[in-house]
């Protein structure tokens, strides 16, 4: 017949001395206190673990914080657990796991970690742009709420002052971000579904708006202005630089003398610089090479073809072509990105291959199949057609006008 224990008393367990040796007062059912040298008494249950059959224990904690009754409770549901073939050590386990990836597994903490990888797939600039944008509009609000906690209304009312002010194309990207930050999540096996997913359709839609450029006829107009323009040399270069290369403004702007090869008249823009991460090789024309002549006295003997007032160490700042069109007059009708769309429209309607076109504006074709099976970049039909462009500008020029004259 077996042994059966006789239970504790609060009495008992408040009046336990301790010993010269640890020593414990059982309650029954694996529960007992053992009683430490030191004073302290702990809860411990022990238990045959529900594999392995092996004895072990688990503690419950100090009997000054938690009372008799509380210790039974929490053999009571041990022992639940055993029944149902759980191991309580590895449950509480669990919970613990639990409890403290709720705190580390914050919205900004895990943004932080879709942002490390983020960054390898776009320019630094961009890079940079996206960050801001989340310290400024979305983490004062979701950025320390635990992300398994999110739901559609928190990130929808933390939008609601930039849906206020009006700002719908920042609010898109807001939105855009958010939702690769929770799909990061759930990838990640941090969370199961990504709540954020149709939030796009509670916000109006913006209206979509073009780069403000030229129409092809008024190229001889820009021309003109550019040469009667009261700004650096430097930056007229630069202007004109984007303008035959058709690259970028962050990309003409970053131009380093290193990526230029003179002798075979090419420049290779490397993956880290470009907006898919893919490098870009551009044929040269005569007029682009002599707009690097005209400033080679100025920076030949620096990393960068076009580098800053403030810091000659750094590349010019990417608006600086944005803020010399603005004082030409072209405020509202043409930005650096627009040089680009002006090209493209003016070689499209001369009747050149579109396919050649997009690759020399270094377009990634959208449909994935497409991509897969054509990986030309054109190159060597390219240098017709930035030949006949780089003509165009120096005739639209009017002879005289433009830095880049090709002898």
């Amino acid at each position: 017949m077996p042994r059966i224990t006789r239970q504790l008393s609060a009495t008992e367990v408040k009046n336990a001395k301790p010993k010269e040796k640890e020593y414990s007062l059982h309650d029954g059912m694996g529960l007992e206190l053992c009683i430490k040298p030191s004073g302290a008494k702990l809860w411990r249950f022990r238990y045959y673990r529900p594999v392995t059959k092996k004895r072990t224990m688990i503690s419950f904690g100090e009997w000054d914080i938690v009372s008799l009754a509380g210790a039974r409770e929490k053999r009571d549901s041990a022992r639940e657990l055993l029944d149902k073939g759980i191991d309580p050590q590895e449950h509480q386990k669990a919970q613990t796991e639990q409890a403290k990836a709720i705190v580390e597994n914050t919205f900004s903490n895990i943004a932080a970690a879709w942002f490390e990888l983020k960054k390898t797939q776009v320019t630094s600039d961009y890079a940079s742009d996206v960050w801001r944008s989340l310290e400024r509009d979305v983490f004062p609000f979701i950025g320390e709420m635990p992300i398994a906690e999110i739901k559609a209304k928190f990130v929808i009312e933390a939008l609601e002052p930039v849906k206020e002010k009006g700002a719908l194309e920042t609010l898109k990207r807001l939105v855009q971000r958010i939702n690769e930050i929770m799909i990061y999540a759930v990838n990640s096996g941090i969370i199961e579904v990504n709540p954020t997913s149709g939030i796009r359709h509670v916000f109006a839609k913006p209206q979509k708006q073009h780069m403000p450029t030229l129409k092809p006829e008024q190229l001889p107009e820009l021309m003109f202005a550019l040469a009667k323009a009261s700004i650096t040399l430097q930056t007229r270069c630069l202007i004109e630089w984007s303008l035959h290369t058709m690259v970028r403004p962050s990309e003409a702007a970053g131009t380093r003398w290193d990526e230029i090869d003179i002798e075979n008249k090419v420049w290779t823009i490397p993956a880290e610089r470009m907006k898919k991460r893919k490098s870009h090789s551009i044929p040269l024309t005569a007029q682009s090479i002599s707009l690097l002549e005209v400033m080679r006295p100025i920076s030949g003997h620096r990393d960068f073809v076009f580098p800053s007032h403030k810091d000659p160490r750094q590349p010019t700042n990417n608006q600086t072509a944005n803020a010399a069109l603005k004082r030409m007059g072209f405020d509202k009708l043409l930005v650096a990105h627009g040089l680009r769309a002006l090209a493209s429209t003016t070689l499209n309607e001369k009747g050149f291959d579109s396919d050649v076109i997009e690759a020399a504006l270094s377009h990634v074709d959208k449909d994935d199949v497409r991509r897969a099976y054509n990986r030309t970049d054109y190159f060597n039909r390219r240098i017709e057609l930035m030949k006949w462009w780089s003509d165009h500008i120096q005739q639209a020029a009017r002879g005289n006008l433009s830095l880049a004259i090709a002898v």
